[in-house]
């Protein structure tokens, strides 16, 4: 089996479902209850499965709140065993909403992940849940709150693949099946297109984070193509990759002299998609770092940590993730993606510090550091984007280090030349529940990136002072007056350890932000 077959998400394993049956009809392990902490003191949440409870668990679960146990809050779970109570369920989960449910449908999406997790915890395969009517206060539109459960519980259930040669035998048990249970005929067919898109944004994360994990060795330029062809072709969408000929003969210098120093040679990669035949001049072009590994060059990296290179090539993968909510919601928007990939070697043919190299519109780039290549190869990236008739810029790239400075690895950082499609950028993010905060842009960032020699240096000074501003905004430099956003998750993209509602390794940031932006309904689009 091919390396990438094996290990990108194809299909989602755990089924969710919509069922008209009520509690104890729905073949599952356990009965999850999701509630705040005002249904938890007044008892409603017991309501939820149609049917009375036991009043022996009901008072088992006062108990739980009587003794700090259990307080509703987002984020909360405990299992109380039914002890033959519930023929058919060995537990019920509760499951805590927290008071942002009053106002915040996607509190049910961290709900929903901490369910999951919880779920696997317990080593249950099946679980089922009443449809997610409560929340208390301002009620949210019930697809919303269904939308955001479903992809939470998707969410919850994804693991970093384990290469060790014991995880090829018996897998460990995985949550299969979860029922939302008590919905009408009617209101399943009304509730459809909110778990496809559930479905859809959830396998978008699924890919960006398997590809963010993959080894380097298992993933170079050319495999991040073979990706991309298999991803396009999976929905019928155009897809052309550029080989080193090709490359040359546009005149990509940034993107062959980056990719010079690896035996593996560099890609350019273009997906298009028409969504919107009868405007072909408003096509978005979204651009993503696809360097597969980074060893930061002759300017070479600290040992330590290095191995997190692996997920420079994040960008990309949030952007190949997005291909299936484009394939399966089908929005009204042309969008052309372009990846130029490439892995940043040392060696004797590498690039140096002191090259100036000549990009694809004949302008030139002043190399003071080798490790600041992914500007580089995403100006190459933003030009092609413009050649292939992009009308609007946003590039995702797990850009600078700097950015950890700011935001540590809690938000991403964005700059912008264009404040109406920042904002929608940001309101997307905000629909999406991701962290975007966006950084100034004054002319005295723009002097810091003056060559005396080239139309441009790819570093500023040893200090590296705003680092992640003067990173983004030599990107900016190429995008000329095009509208463009830039999205640096040198924070984000990867995480060392499991943290609230991500995951441990490649986190997919960005993903549900991109998804909401290009499936936003007009009244949506603050920016226009």
């Amino acid at each position: 089996m091919d390396l990438l077959e094996r290990y990108m998400t194809q299909e989602l394993s755990l089924a969710v479902e919509l069922a008209e049956s009520e509690a104890g009809e729905a073949g599952a392990e356990a009965l999850a209850f999701f509630m705040t902490p005002e249904e938890l003191a007044s008892g409603e949440w017991a309501k939820q499965a149609g049917a009375p409870l036991p009043p022996a668990l009901v008072d088992a679960v006062r108990g739980l709140a009587a003794r700090g146990r259990f307080a509703a809050g987002l984020g909360e779970t405990e299992a109380v065993p039914t002890l033959g109570l519930m023929p058919g369920y060995q537990a019920i989960l509760l499951c805590g909403l927290g008071e942002a449910a009053r106002t915040r449908a996607d509190a049910w999406r961290d709900a929903g992940v901490y369910a999951a997790r919880a779920a696997l915890g317990l080593r249950h395969e099946r679980l089922a849940a009443p449809l997610p009517r409560a929340g208390g206060g301002r009620a949210q539109e019930l697809g919303e709150r269904v939308q955001a459960l479903a992809e939470g519980l998707w969410l919850g259930s994804y693991r970093m693949p384990s290469y060790a040669r014991e995880a090829a035998g018996e897998a460990p048990p995985q949550l299969q099946r979860v029922a939302l249970l008590g919905a009408a005929d009617e209101e399943r067919r009304e509730l459809a297109p909110a778990l496809e898109a559930a479905r859809a944004t959830a396998l978008a994360v699924y890919t960006a984070r398997d590809l963010t994990n993959l080894p380097g060795n298992y993933l170079g330029p050319d495999d991040l193509a073979r990706a991309a062809q298999s991803l396009a072709a999976r929905y019928g969408l155009a897809c052309t990759v550029l080989e080193e000929e090709g490359i040359r003969e546009q005149g990509m210098g940034g993107l062959a002299a980056v990719g010079r120093g690896s035996v593996l040679p560099p890609r350019m990669i273009a997906v298009r998609y028409d969504g919107a035949p009868e405007k072909p001049d408003e096509v978005l072009g979204l651009v993503g770092k696809g360097i597969t590994f980074d060893t930061g060059g002759i300017s070479l990296k600290k040992p330590e940590g290095m191995e997190e290179m692996i997920s420079d090539m994040g960008g990309a993968a949030v952007l190949l993730g997005l291909i299936h909510v484009l394939g399966v919601q089908k929005p009204a928007i042309n969008v052309v993606i372009v990846i130029p990939a490439a892995e940043n070697m040392p060696s004797a043919a590498a690039f140096k510090p002191g090259d100036v190299i000549t990009l694809m519109n004949g302008q030139t780039v002043e190399v003071l550091n080798t490790d600041a290549e992914g500007r580089i190869v995403l100006a190459d990236g933003v030009l092609y984007a413009k050649r292939l008739g992009a009308t609007r810029l946003i590039d995702v790239a797990t850009l600078t280090g700097a950015v950890l400075v700011s935001f540590a690895d809690v938000a991403t950082g964005a700059v912008s030349n264009n404040e109406a499609l920042l904002q929608e950028v940001l309101d997307s993010a905000r629909r999406a529940n991701e962290k975007v905060w966006p950084l100034p842009n004054y002319p005295e960032y723009r002097e810091m990136l003056k060559s005396r020699i080239a139309d441009i240096k790819n570093s500023t000074n040893r200090d590296r002072w705003a680092g992640c501003i003067t990173g983004g905004l030599f990107i900016g430099y190429f995008a000329g007056d095009t509208p463009w956003v830039h999205l640096d998750t040198g924070g984000t993209a990867w995480l060392w350890n499991e943290r609230g509602t991500e995951p441990l390794g490649g986190t997919g940031a960005m993903v549900r932000t991109l998804g909401q932006l290009v499936c936003a309904k007009p009244g949506q689009q603050t920016g226009k």
